[in-house]
């Protein structure tokens, strides 16, 4: 078979990207739509670039170094980077490369502009665009130009930034080719950036303009600021027109240059009104044939548009999937649930499975449709009543969305559908007894539910999941589970607002709710404090665990080897036998419990030991429960002092008990769920171990990139599709770039939602307050439990908590997170131990340095940054 160095872009469509990159592929792909115009050319295919990369010098030992670098060492990166374009660049062209080159230059004319243009195999995809990664020369003339840097477009495969870009997304630096496209060159009145979605807000029926005079280096350069227009069902909706002063064009000779504007025409615009929405609409062709929102380089020619590059926005956040034209309105499910990473397709299909109401998925999260229940008045009302007090912001968002004109249909009569409304149906007097017995039916449903699943396999297990799932439905449907979690959610409410109106006190239940007994959530971090007391004692077994690593997961045998090791061995497993089934991101079935995992717990438990006294856990709970009770006779000898203040203290004494009766049940049911989770995954993987056996999945992990309903499939006929796993493994990775809003509309649009308030200091970060006091120390930003190294009075920051969080709660003096809200599990387990906490604080790991000094403000809501 002949190997073939360049092909006309005629003869290439946009499967092959493996032939002529992404670039290439794309432009092929706009030449074939009617009515696109796309300037004519040629590519010089990746097989031209494999050989020159075969017959460079000492490349392979560079490539070697370079995959050995630290991602971090961006100096290392920079020198042997340059080293590698360099080793290219002087790579002589083979003769024969060089005449088909040569020969295909000539038929676009021997002294033919042209645009010399990087196309690597890795560029323009959907899920990673590498927009600006490798370079583009303009105006490129003759032969000998047009080689030089044909050349430098393969060197620029390894700019500094491209090579960072692969190593952030997990590209393998051999696994990517680089072709390059030559191009008739396009001198033009105007050009720019067409986006056919709003790329900050993500509203998809929002298209937006640049543009600028000259060649669009100008705009890209940052050289100009461009006239902006935005574009919405086929009319202009705002503009802006700026002073553009500079504007690169074309020299004669070849190369560009930049010119300065006369200033008449500074603040004309580059387009007309009719030329914007003209070219709108081949955007929205373009769209269409490629079946995602565009980022679409244009050039303006004689009152007539050529594309010049077409790719995917990839930093949209998608759509979830409605199957009708409505409107639709979606909250994250995630920021409810403190988890906002993205779930794999099993994780995501069993909480579908095993949820209260339906659930939608886009970008690897889940999304609950609020849209009936803002559709009624009533509904509306108790809706954002609900969201509004656990997460403002969300509260927010939703009323930024009911601001868009007939976005929300009025329906007085509408189903409300989605959420649970929440406190409707709780009973004035809730009965204390009921928390034992909804505890023990968990605890009896849990038990047969292991004893059970035993002893099926194969398609007889999906079968009886299902029926387990049902199962799990209706013990979180049970009216007592809701009756118990709204006892405590209210009387904490009622507390907070009664005394903040009586005694003027801001979050008052803070205090009151100290200690709370029966909450399986603080209890496991106490536990972990009393391992650590066992641990303490043995000097051998401490110096064995700080040598412990993340893969060292026999290290639990080991320790029976070592003096005390015996019963430190025995105080982690029974602690892993009680919470064992608890991990970060608990809610996706496929995460590492644990159990599965236990080296996860040695940091925290090395913290516990060098920071804490033996009996810490004890003392801990006592003096929250006495500062709780002193709290309690303050406030009701305070609320006597005033009119009719026996009514007042008698209602307060009741809303005390009933907080500090219910509270901690607010933790048993994500308790339960994650419990059943833990034994619907090892029933799971026994599963794929068998089909592991029998030459199905490479990897029983596998499984977790197919939905349950898929899994059920493949165990039934023992048939996979490998590509499908892979697609979804890529996806899956590419979720990862991808920040999910708190509100999504069926347009696109991710609204965020503001706080809008004045009452805190210039440059403080705001957020919600949901466990009151002020604390000043170090922060610590921690993504990873795994990696914690905590000193005492550390303040911990991080992105979310969920309740596999607490143990490190015990070893730090306050809290800080991205997400979360007042009732979440972070905010009720701040509380309980007493942490100053502010939650919802958008971007705090990126705004607060790890070791910097802050200050928190736990009553107020908001963050200072000190040093």
């Amino acid at each position: 078979m002949t190997v073939r160095y360049v092909l006309d872009l005629q003869e290439v469509d946009e499967t092959q990207v493996a032939v002529v990159g992404g670039k290439g592929a794309h432009l092929a792909g706009l030449s074939r739509i009617e009515g696109i115009r796309v300037p004519g050319g040629f590519c010089v295919t990746t097989d031209a670039f494999r050989r020159i990369m075969a017959e460079a010098p000492s490349i392979d030992d560079q490539l070697d170094r370079l995959s050995r670098l630290d991602p971090d060492d961006r100096e290392a990166i920079r020198t042997l980077s340059a080293e590698i374009r360099r080793t290219i660049e002087r790579t002589a062209v083979p003769g024969d490369l060089a005449a088909a080159i040569t020969r295909a230059l000539a038929r676009l004319g021997e002294q033919a502009a042209c645009a010399v243009r990087s196309s690597a195999t890795a560029e323009d995809l959907p899920t990673a665009s590498f927009a600006g990664q490798q370079d583009t020369y303009l105006n490129v003339v003759g032969a000998t130009a047009i080689l030089q840097h044909v050349s430098r477009c393969w060197a620029s495969l390894f700019t500094e930034r491209a090579v960072i870009y692969r190593r952030r997304n997990g590209i393998d630096h051999r696994t990517v080719h680089m072709a390059v496209v030559v191009q008739q060159m396009v001198f033009p009145h105007a050009s720019g950036i067409l986006f056919t979605a709003d790329p900050v807000t993500g509203n998809r029926t929002v298209a937006t303009v640049d543009a600028g005079f000259g060649l669009g280096e100008a705009l890209v350069s940052g050289l100009v600021n461009p006239d902006v227009f935005k574009v919405r069902h086929g009319e202009v909706v705002a503009k802006t027109i700026a002073a553009k002063q500079r504007a690169v064009h074309a020299l004669p000779a070849g190369g560009t240059q930049e010119v300065a504007i006369d200033s008449q025409r500074q603040e004309q615009p580059a387009l007309t009104d009719a030329q914007v929405v003209r070219l709108v609409q081949l955007g929205r062709r373009i769209e269409a044939h490629f079946g995602r929102p565009q980022d679409i380089e244009w050039c303006l020619v004689d009152d007539g548009f050529q594309i010049v590059q077409s790719r995917p926005i990839t930093t949209l956040f998608p759509i979830p999937e409605a199957g009708d034209q409505e409107n639709h309105v979606y909250v994250s499910t995630g920021h409810q649930q403190m988890m906002t990473d993205p779930m794999k397709p099993l994780g995501l299909s069993v909480w579908q499975l095993t949820a209260m109401v339906p659930m939608h998925t886009a970008g690897g999260r889940l999304f609950v449709d609020v849209t009936r229940r803002l559709a009624s008045p009533a509904s509306r009302a108790a809706l954002l009543d609900l969201v509004g007090r656990g997460d403002p912001l969300v509260r927010d968002a939703l009323e930024t969305v009911l601001d868009h004109d007939d976005f929300v249909p009025s329906l007085p009569d509408a189903d409300p559908g989605g959420m649970p409304a929440g406190g409707a149906s709780a009973p004035t007097e809730p009965d204390p007894s009921i928390v034992t017995e909804l505890i023990e039916r968990s605890q009896a449903s849990i038990a047969a539910l292991e004893r059970d699943i035993r002893t099926k396999t194969g398609p007889a297990l999906f079968d009886f999941l299902l029926e387990a799932f049902e199962e799990h439905k209706r013990n979180l449907g049970d009216p007592l589970n809701m009756q118990a979690i709204m006892a405590g959610m209210e009387a904490t409410w009622w507390l907070n607002d009664k005394l903040q109106e009586w005694l003027g006190e801001k979050n008052a239940a803070d205090t009151l709710t100290l200690s709370a007994p029966d909450n399986v959530t603080s209890e496991m971090g106490l536990a972990l404090l009393d391992v650590a007391d066992v641990i303490r004692t043995q000097p051998q077994v401490v110096a064995f665990l700080q040598g412990v690593g993340v893969e060292d997961e026999g290290f639990l045998d080991e320790l029976a080897k070592l003096a005390g090791g015996t019963e430190a061995r025995d105080a982690i497993e029974a602690y892993l036998d009680r919470y064992g089934m608890r991990c970060v991101g608990e809610i996706d079935i496929t995460r590492p419990r644990w159990r599965e995992r236990p080296t996860t717990l040695v940091p925290v438990l090395l913290d516990n030991v060098r920071n804490f006294a033996p009996g810490a856990a004890e003392r801990r709970f006592e003096e929250g429960r006495q500062k709780a009770r002193k709290k309690e006779q303050d406030v009701l000898s305070r609320l006597r002092a005033l009119p009719d203040g026996d009514r007042k203290a008698d209602e307060t004494k009741r809303m005390i008990d009933r907080v500090r009766t219910f509270i901690g049940y607010r933790e048993y049911p994500k308790y339960g769920i994650v419990s059943r989770y833990f034994v619907y995954k090892q029933a799971l993987l026994e599963e794929a171990e068998r089909l592991v056996q029998a030459d199905v999945l490479p990897w029983k992990e596998d499984i977790f990139y197919l939905t349950f309903q898929e899994l059920h499939e493949v165990v039934r006929s023992h048939h996979v599709d490998g590509r499908l796993i892979q697609q979804r493994k890529d996806a899956f990775r590419s979720y990862h770039a991808l920040t999910p809003p708190r509100v999504l509309t069926s347009d696109g649009e991710a609204v965020t939602g503001a706080y809008r308030r004045d009452d805190v200091p210039d440059g403080a970060l705001i957020g919600l307050p949901v466990s009151g006091g002020t604390i000043e120390g170090r922060a610590r930003v921690i993504l990873d439990m795994a990696e914690a190294d905590l000193e005492a009075g550390d303040i911990l920051v991080t992105a979310f908590t969920d309740p596999s969080w607490s143990p490190l709660f015990v070893a730090v003096a306050g809290l800080v997170t991205e997400v979360g809200g007042l009732m979440t599990h972070g905010a009720v387990i701040a509380r309980e131990y007493g942490l100053p906490a502010v939650v919802g604080v958008e971007r705090a790991t990126r705004l607060i340095r790890d070791g910097q000094r802050i200050r928190v403000h736990g009553t107020d809501g908001y963050v200072e940054i000190l040093s």
